[in-house]
């Protein structure tokens, strides 16, 4: 599992970290070996990609490498505790302060989170809710668990979150994913688009579980 904050880039000599901004939403802090001011820079909701800061000077920081950052950290957890020196080439994190684990804090594999963004990935090579989504109501339609949560009365939020963590599992390929980490992979699919990424399959699951009452 990735246990760093940090990345080294290839595009120009420095090293950059995902940061939860004040304003919602994510971005992408690059440090030089070279010089002090960082590189800054949203990451667009829309489309994914970075937007740098007035402040930031192109010159230093080109768009490469703000791309690079958000390609390397993606699945990675925000910088929240600590800061980060740059001694010469070397990146010293210092020791972050104690404090229970909470869902910002989870921790998971970037490569297991790329597998999940290049399953739904459409061939514009956008990632497609509506792949995702298709995906998942596939799955609910097809599950007797899935059928008993809705009889049973099971709220649509934890049947869904069961087709998800169970979708998530099968297409990573790893059944030992936490349920945290899971939904962790969720919130990061969720930052590219303002829309909720599972709005069409609770709009489903509600009226699946609609029809089992008329029964």
């Amino acid at each position: 599992m990735v246990r760093t904050e940090t990345v080294n880039l290839t595009v120009i000599e420095a090293v950059a970290f995902r940061q939860k901004l004040n304003a919602g939403g994510s971005g992408i802090t690059i440090l030089r070996y070279d010089i002090d001011q960082p590189g800054i820079a949203s990451i667009s909701k829309t489309s994914g990609e970075a937007i740098p800061t007035d402040n930031t000077p192109s010159d230093l920081y080109p768009m490469a490498a703000f791309q690079e950052a958000i390609k390397l950290t993606a699945g990675m957890p925000y910088k929240k505790r600590g800061g980060v020196r740059l001694n010469k080439k070397k990146v010293v994190e210092t020791a972050p302060q104690a404090a229970e684990e909470t869902a910002e804090d989870v921790v998971i594999d970037s490569g297991e989170y790329q597998k999940l963004v290049d399953q739904y990935t459409d061939k514009n090579g956008k990632l497609s809710y509506e792949l995702l989504n298709h995906d998942l109501i596939r799955f609910a339609h097809s599950s007797k668990v899935v059928g008993k949560m809705l009889s049973d009365g099971v709220s649509v939020k934890k049947t869904r979150t069961y087709i998800v963590c169970s979708k998530f599992r099968t297409v990573i390929g790893n059944k030992k994913l936490t349920e945290a980490e899971i939904l962790k992979m969720a919130d990061l699919l969720d930052e590219v688009s303002p829309k909720s990424v599972f709005k069409t399959i609770d709009s489903e699951l509600r009226k699946m579980s609609a029809a089992k009452k008329q029964k």
